[in-house]
């Protein structure tokens, strides 16, 4: 019998290994020749998939924004209000290696969509998921009596997705500054300024409190 070949897996395999060498070698040195080998597949295997490397970077960064949402919808899961908007946040922001991958990812396809339309177009749709949904976690805070008064959702949002977004250039170019007890600390400090209690930040772990 002909050997079964799983197409998904497949793909996800080249996603992983574009991962490790725009890690390596960034984006430019990630030759649809080099992923191949990578992955261990032949070169021609690639093109049945991804016929361009635009392609592969395409997909790529959906899967990681898949798997991002997977990782919120499970980590804000039984939560409300400001906690499930900083564990939402801790999803996008890139606290370990598998985040810290996943932002090389974006940046690749952020370099590409400033000249692409449709990837641009795709970018924007994806990012208004989650404005969507970090304004329906302000709307429950609100409703939990957490919010100081008189402050602008979309002041708020903006800043969260200016600050998620931003850290992961940040931690990618400068992460001894932006380690993920520095990000965390530094999420922390924003909730604080739009909590309504006194008490609201949560120290990170191996964070300096103050003198």
């Amino acid at each position: 019998m002909p050997k079964i070949v799983d197409h998904d897996k497949r793909r996800v395999e080249l996603v992983e290994a574009t991962w490790r060498i725009i890690a390596s070698r960034g984006i430019e040195g990630a030759t649809m020749r080099e992923i191949a080998t990578e992955a261990g597949f032949a070169n021609g295997a690639l093109k049945p998939y991804f016929p361009t490397k635009d392609d592969l970077l395409t997909f790529a960064f959906g899967h990681v924004f898949n798997q991002t949402n997977t990782r919120m919808s499970d980590s804000t899961a039984g939560q409300r209000g400001l906690s499930a908007l900083r564990s939402y946040c801790h999803e996008i922001l890139p606290l370990d290696a598998e985040r810290l991958n996943e932002a090389r990812i974006a940046i690749a396809f952020w370099q590409r969509a400033l000249t692409d339309p449709a990837k641009a177009a795709l970018h924007d749709s994806s990012m208004e998921q989650w404005r969507e949904a970090l304004f329906d976690k302000l709307r429950e805070a609100r409703e939990l009596g957490e919010l100081k008064e008189g402050l602008n959702d979309d002041d708020i949002v903006g800043g969260i997705m200016t600050f998620a977004l931003g850290a992961q250039i940040t931690a990618t170019l400068t992460p001894e500054h932006h380690s993920a007890d520095q990000l965390r600390s530094q999420l922390e400090t924003y909730i604080s300024l739009i909590s309504s209690e006194k008490d609201a930040l949560v120290p990170a772990a191996g964070s300096k409190g103050s003198a």
